[in-house]
């Protein structure tokens, strides 16, 4: 365990505030006024993401936070934390782990299993374009760059290969079987890999998940990858994005495909070093829930004995 004196943790907590403000900052004014935007509230929307919930700063596992004379952190109100006698306050891994272990079993197991392959970068972003294909009604307000006929050609023109069940299953009816997998969820370990900008932008969602048990660095570190991947997504796809001033990465022409398999090699790295630290966190909380778990009794020989054959 790790202890962080109040003149350090204060410092961290007032910076990461700012960091996540700054990060938010859009969101915020448009909810205000009541705007939508087809690029930026992925993130809220399909994660249940929460300004607040981004600004509040965890130490993370095995890191306890000495009180000062202004009184012990106010994590010690904060579901599971728990402040010792002498004001220390930390992370209850047994009281987090008998609401969360399964989830931490989960997400151990799914990130290291994702960590463990090669990266497949030759997807080209079709998803969001199955996602259209032959319906003419959209998720999104936005013209087709190519409309209706343009974008079915592409599709039907290409090898869809998508690997994350959470895009497939957005995938129209006459684009499923279009698919070279069909991915479920009971197949998303045995299917999801580094490359994919979906398994990467899950990222964040298994920060949110882990909730205080990351600290809060890596939490926005993880927010800030998938930004920044909810653009590629959206450049990549068939929508016209210049109402927003984007331009298109245009994966029909060879010279977008480029763009597209060149950035999306420079996310999967970024993922993989954050996904590194995440199957890390998994890993000292299972260490200290094997640590901390009471010995089994003692069998005695002669029931042994009786139940071998």
């Amino acid at each position: 365990m790790t202890s962080l004196p109040a003149t350090i943790w204060r410092d961290l907590a007032r910076a990461h505030e700012e960091r996540a403000d700054s990060l938010t900052s859009g969101h915020r004014a448009r909810k205000a006024s009541g705007e939508r935007h087809a690029i930026d509230d992925f993130l809220y929307d399909y994660y249940g993401t929460r300004p607040a919930q981004l600004r509040r700063w965890h130490p993370g596992v095995g890191v306890a936070l000495e009180p000062d004379p202004a009184g012990a952190a106010p994590h010690q109100q904060w579901r599971w934390y728990a402040a010792d006698a002498d004001g220390v306050v930390r992370l209850d891994v047994p009281a987090y782990l008998l609401d969360r272990s399964e989830s931490v079993h989960h997400i151990h197991r799914l990130l290291t299993a994702i960590a463990s392959r090669p990266a497949f970068t030759g997807c080209l972003g079709l998803h969001e374009w199955a996602m259209v294909y032959r319906q003419p009604q959209h998720r999104h307000p936005l013209p087709l760059r190519l409309g209706q006929e343009g974008t079915d050609a592409v599709v039907e023109s290409s090898q869809i290969r998508c690997t994350h069940f959470d895009a497939f299953r957005f995938f129209t009816p006459e684009a499923v079987g279009l698919n070279r997998l069909q991915p479920t969820r009971a197949t998303q370990v045995d299917l999801d890999q580094p490359g994919c900008l979906h398994a990467s932008m899950d990222c964040h969602k298994w920060a949110i998940k882990l909730g205080p048990a990351v600290p809060g660095d890596l939490a926005l570190d993880c927010f800030d990858l998938a930004r920044d991947i909810r653009l590629l997504d959206m450049q990549a796809s068939p929508y016209d994005l210049s109402s927003y001033g984007e331009p298109a990465v245009a994966i029909e022409t060879p010279e977008g495909r480029a763009e597209y398999v060149a950035r999306q090699r420079g996310f999967s790295q970024r993922a993989g070093r954050l996904r590194a630290r995440l199957i890390a966190v998994c890993a000292a909380l299972l260490d200290i829930s094997t640590r901390s778990a009471p010995s089994p009794p003692a069998v005695p020989s002669d029931v042994v004995e009786s139940s071998i054959g």
